[in-house]
């Protein structure tokens, strides 16, 4: 049986297994730490290009988040060494930012978490490389798509079930898989929490979605199999077919008639071509 925790004031707060549901002080929070992520986001559109190391990225994030008040929650995290993730082509997931370069034709994902005044902005977007493939634009459009059919299916009443069948079934008319090995989290004050977001299931199943949950829901879409493995590192992440994978994500609060995503581009950068 699910079991649901309702957060009153500003307890100090740990991964318990239950799902929180928070108050208007949570969605404020939210709200500021979801802002200065897409924010953050923003801030690399003019210098994603050929010739830019992955690492040179990661500096940016790092002074765009310090700059706004935050850290990068990312950083040091189980070891973790990036203010950011970059997933270049294939890689699924948690690639680490170094000196791989950026080459025309690439697509990456960068995802980053920023922690604001004790709450956590999580969100990932996909951004195009000089002249990109059409099979790899038609990927990044399919799981921009499926992003936002699973925030839609995301209401007070609804289950999670109700939004992995809705990513699942879009991907799948498009023939390609849906990564299940990841999957979203509940956040907020805590960076990890329950529940896990599945991007594939059975409407009606699982934990009914209630007023103050906060969680992310990133679908990992790949062209080929959904099946991936985790390279000697331990964190990036590969699809075993080697065919290109696509990623967005954002952090989403249920309110009692919907949903509200706090990390939406303030300059409507939210897919690619951002121009």
């Amino acid at each position: 049986m699910t079991e649901y925790q309702v957060i009153t004031g500003a307890e100090p707060l740990s991964r318990s297994g239950a799902i929180k549901l928070h108050g208007p002080e949570g969605f404020a929070g939210m709200r500021r730490a979801g802002r200065a992520a897409a924010e953050v986001l923003d801030a690399l559109v003019p210098h994603v290009r050929p010739g830019v190391t992955t690492q040179e990225i990661d500096d940016i994030v790092h002074r765009e988040m310090l700059a706004r008040g935050g850290v990068p929650a990312t950083l040091g995290y189980r070891g973790f060494t990036g203010s950011c993730c970059t997933s270049i082509n294939h890689v699924v997931c948690h690639g680490i930012p170094g000196e791989r370069v950026l080459k025309d034709g690439d697509i990456v994902n960068i995802d980053v978490t920023i922690f604001l005044d004790g709450w956590h902005g999580d969100t990932s977007r996909m951004f195009l490389v000089g002249d990109v493939p059409v099979k790899a634009k038609r990927l990044v459009d399919v799981t921009y798509e499926c992003m936002m059919l699973g925030i839609a299916a995301a209401k007070p009443g609804h289950h999670l079930g109700d939004i992995g069948a809705a990513i699942q079934a879009y991907a799948e008319r498009h023939r390609y898989g849906i990564v299940r090995d990841f999957c979203g989290h509940g956040l907020g004050r805590v960076f990890h929490d329950a529940p896990e977001v599945v991007h594939a299931g059975r409407p009606g199943t699982g934990p009914e979605l209630r007023p103050g949950m906060f969680f992310t829901i990133e679908p990992m879409i790949n062209i080929g199999k959904p099946a991936v493995k985790v390279l000697e590192d331990g964190w990036t992440a590969v699809t075993r077919d080697r065919t290109l994978s696509a990623q967005f994500e954002h952090s989403v609060g249920i309110t009692e008639d919907g949903c509200e995503v706090f990390t939406k581009s303030p300059a409507g950068y939210d897919k690619p071509p951002y121009s």
